[in-house]
């Protein structure tokens, strides 16, 4: 029997039904999906809308008023315009990346929400799809071109932290920034967050006059500073010894300039003290930086951070000078310390507020830690 183009056997009518049954199953799936966020008896905790974001970074520092300060006190022009640009990349509010985590507000505050961006701008906006609930939001900005610092243990909103590598180290390369803040997200309505990020490192320099005499082989180090940032905390973690972090030596205008990037200081009369997982020391709460004078500080009757010199002399010796500053050096600030060397190897300044101690002939075995 001659069989028709178009008829089915069997076998090819069972395939098709199969074939109709998973679409319609695939269409039931979908409708259920859409709808199910305005059923009444639904759990509208899991419903999510998405919401706008803008970033911006805020650049307080004072390194163009310390520069110009510097300037008409007789800093050469051509070592300002040296140190400017060797801090280019530091003191600026451009962002080359950015780390988004969404916490929870409630128990043990675990990450609900992770996003990464390259932001290369000063400013960003980025929409995301969060659960109407109450979050507290962190978000860090140019970690990932910064070799010595990590952000760490950020699977949790208050273990978060920024660790910095121990021990001695060289400065930051690159300017970071951060910024907290608590988000109560609603079901249907039309949400934007504005997120201001603030600088968190900071840097300073020694501006040495050689006068005549040699800087071959000399080296300088600054100490004193926090080897960590607890993000939603907004606070410093310091070492129970300060680690020595390496300068970068910059030859302008005839003089010679050792500048270093790091977390700041403590301040003064710091009394805040614990122990986050991995460190020693204990935390101070991080200068008010929005705030007519950030940097304006009354001093600490101790040293707060230090410079230490060590100039090779002809007879192969060493000296060792350490200057002593009692100012707090704040996330954003810039200091300029000016000295010269004299034929003992010694750094001077006549700076008065900077205290001074020499070791002569000093040699690597015999060296001691000045208390901060």
């Amino acid at each position: 029997m001659r069989r028709l183009p178009y008829s089915l056997t069997a076998k090819d009518a069972t395939r098709a039904w199969r074939r109709m049954a998973v679409a319609w199953l695939g269409l039931s799936a979908m409708a259920t999906l859409l709808a199910g966020c305005s059923l009444i008896d639904d759990d509208l905790d899991d419903c999510g809308t998405v919401y706008a974001l803008d970033y911006e970074l805020q650049l307080v520092t004072n390194i163009n008023l310390e520069l110009q300060a510097e300037l008409q006190t007789g800093l050469n022009p051509d070592v300002a315009a040296a140190l400017r640009q060797h801090l280019s990349t530091i003191f600026t509010d451009f962002a080359h990346d950015v780390d988004l985590s969404f916490y929870d507000t409630q128990g043990d505050s675990a990450r609900l929400h992770h996003d990464e961006h390259v932001m290369d701008a000063n400013q960003a906006s980025y929409s995301l799809f969060l659960p109407k609930r109450q979050y507290m939001h962190l978000a860090v900005a140019n970690v990932a071109d910064n070799s010595l610092v990590t952000l760490v243990d950020d699977e949790r909103c208050h273990s978060s932290w920024l660790r910095q590598q121990p021990d001695t180290i060289g400065s930051h390369t690159t300017g970071l920034f951060t910024a907290r803040q608590p988000m109560d997200v609603l079901e249907g309505v039309d949400q934007q967050f504005h997120v201001k990020l603030y600088m968190a490192n900071c840097a300073a320099a020694l501006v040495i006059d050689p006068r005549g005499h040699g800087l071959d082989g000399a080296q300088v180090y600054t100490t004193g500073f926090a080897t960590g940032f607890r993000v939603a905390d907004s606070a410093y973690v310091f070492p129970a010894t300060s680690p020595m972090v390496r300068t970068t030596r910059i030859d302008a205008g005839g003089q010679v300039s050792f500048c270093s990037v790091s977390f700041p200081s403590r301040e003064s009369g710091s009394t805040r003290w614990g122990k986050p997982t991995g460190t020693d020391g204990g935390t101070t709460t991080r200068s008010v930086i929005e705030t007519e004078d950030p940097f304006v500080s009354d001093g600490s009757a101790k040293a707060l951070w230090q410079f230490r010199a060590y100039v090779p002399k002809g007879d192969g010796t060493i000296t060792e000078t350490v200057l002593s500053l009692h100012r707090p050096l704040r996330a954003g600030q810039f200091e300029v310390v000016r000295a010269f060397v004299t034929e003992d190897g010694v750094v001077m300044t006549e700076d008065q507020t900077v205290g001074v101690s020499v070791t002569l002939d000093w040699k690597k075995g015999n060296n001691y830690e000045v208390p901060l």
